[in-house]
């Protein structure tokens, strides 16, 4: 229905747009026109808080972002702000380096109009995510940045987290990019800082269960694998940036991801629960074994040590269990399908890195109390799991013995550990000395169907259903 037959102008969609919002987005100048002569609110704003020119300056729209100007009487501060903005998607966008130094140049030209410069509000404070460059403020600056593609780079950062703030979607989808970029030219602490920074911002806004935050630590978690593997074996050995990743940094997200994680697991216990809230929660859960794999890998000191103990003690304590299979993190320490298989910008799963099972990620939750006996939705302990015969890894199992593991326990389909161990060809761990007296008769009870209950002390009742598939 057109404007002229009485429709609503300003009617706004699910994400808070209104059409003109959508015309802006596609570009259509006529069509835009036609909106506001009708009476469509050039203030009016989307979800994520853009108006009219904010779109067409986040678009490129640049006929719209004209008309715009000459029709609303806009003030000097919110031009100025327009013009940074429209130059830092020409460069990050469309690669224009020309283009976006020209309305940063205008930008500053509507600054000096006034009596007083017209300060850049609010004020960013200097990020080492961005190696603590500032904005711009005169002349000369911008002529030393516009001859360095990398600080043009960082300067729409700035731009997109002042006019926009850290937390818009746009200012965040350029964190990653960039990011992104870093990485490709082998970069990568810078690639690390920035996308550190939007896993910070996501987390602290949506929460672990959002997708975006989910793929982001996916990303991160990724490229420190690959980085600690000595994936990309082509890159030239001067390019290489030392310790890459460091610990710091892998601290950091695993800290992330925790902070607010016993919050996240009752809150997709809630029915009903949505499937894809389970599924990046399992994922944030995975994220999690690969840090702990990562940190055992990149600790020096003492001390980084001691931090480790403590943060995956303060986790194993919180009892968090992937929410679709009930698995524990020693569940997942100890099976070869524990891998993460999208990053943010691809789904690559030809390069996927296995690094479970893991002795010393399965050794340290154990040190860390992991309960050794604990079972899953199928009712498998991680002693079932890791003998399986694509988990099967000596050290791991004989490990899960060593700390009390039960050899007889089955799961809802009668497979016991015992029996996978014994089958399998390469096995040489003496079974028999793990089979105390007491596994043995509860095994014996549960299989010919004695009664049992009130018949002996409570204490070993629980112990012999533990024996019943």
């Amino acid at each position: 229905m057109s404007p002229s037959k009485g429709a609503d102008v300003n009617a706004r969609d699910i994400q808070n747009k209104t059409a003109l919002h959508y015309a802006i987005q596609e570009h259509r100048l006529e069509t835009a026109q036609l909106l506001l002569e009708h009476g469509a609110d050039p203030f009016a704003k989307s979800h994520y808080g853009d108006d009219a020119l904010q779109t067409a300056c986040l678009k490129g729209a640049y006929h719209i972002f004209d008309y715009l100007k000459k029709r609303i009487n806009y003030s000097a501060e919110r031009l100025a702000d327009a013009h940074e903005l429209f130059g830092s998607t020409l460069i990050d966008d469309l690669n224009v380096t020309r283009g976006a130094v020209l309305h940063w140049r205008m930008a500053h030209q509507i600054r000096l109009r006034e009596a007083e410069y017209i300060t850049k509000k609010p004020p960013v404070e200097p990020r080492a995510a961005y190696g603590y460059a500032t904005e711009f403020t005169t002349i000369p600056e911008l002529d030393n940045i516009a001859a360095d593609m990398d600080a043009m780079r960082v300067q729409s950062l700035l731009i997109y987290e002042r006019i926009l703030g850290i937390d818009h979607r746009d200012t965040l989808f350029r964190l990653m990019f960039r990011g992104a970029s870093y990485a490709d030219a082998h970069r990568f602490q810078r690639c690390i800082d920035l996308w550190l920074l939007a896993l910070q911002v996501r987390v602290q806004k949506y929460s672990i269960l959002y997708s975006d935050t989910c793929l982001t630590a996916q990303a991160l978690v990724r490229l420190m694998l690959d980085l600690i593997d000595g994936y990309d074996e082509m890159m030239p050995v001067e390019l290489y940036e030392g310790s890459v990743p460091r610990f710091e940094d892998v601290y950091a997200v695993f800290s992330i991801l925790t902070a607010n994680i016993a919050v996240a697991q009752q809150l997709i216990s809630i029915r009903p629960v949505h499937r894809k809230q389970q599924e990046n929660f399992d994922r944030v859960i995975k994220c999690l074994t690969h840090l702990m794999y990562l940190m055992l890998a990149t600790a020096k000191t003492d001390a980084d040590r001691s931090a480790i103990y403590k943060s995956v003690h303060t986790l194993v304590c919180s009892q968090v269990r992937s929410a679709i299979t009930n698995d524990t993190l020693l569940h997942l320490s100890v099976s070869r399908l524990n891998v993460i298989r999208s990053g943010y910008f691809s789904d690559d799963s030809n390069s996927l890195r296995i690094v479970f099972p893991s002795l010393n990620v399965a050794k340290l939750l154990l040190d860390c109390g992991a309960d050794v006996n604990a079972k899953n939705e199928s009712k498998s302990t991680p002693l079932l799991v890791a003998a399986m015969p694509y988990n099967y890894d000596r050290d791991v199992i004989y490990t899960l013995l060593e700390y009390g593991a039960h050899l007889d326990e089955p799961n809802r389909h009668d497979d016991r550990p015992l029996n996978l161990i014994r089958n399998n060809p390469i096995n040489d761990i003496p079974t028999v000395n793990y089979l105390p007296l007491k596994c043995l008769c509860s095994t014996v009870i549960v299989r010919f169907g004695i009664p049992y209950r009130n018949q002996i002390p409570r204490t070993l009742e629980e112990f012999v259903k533990r024996h019943e598939p």
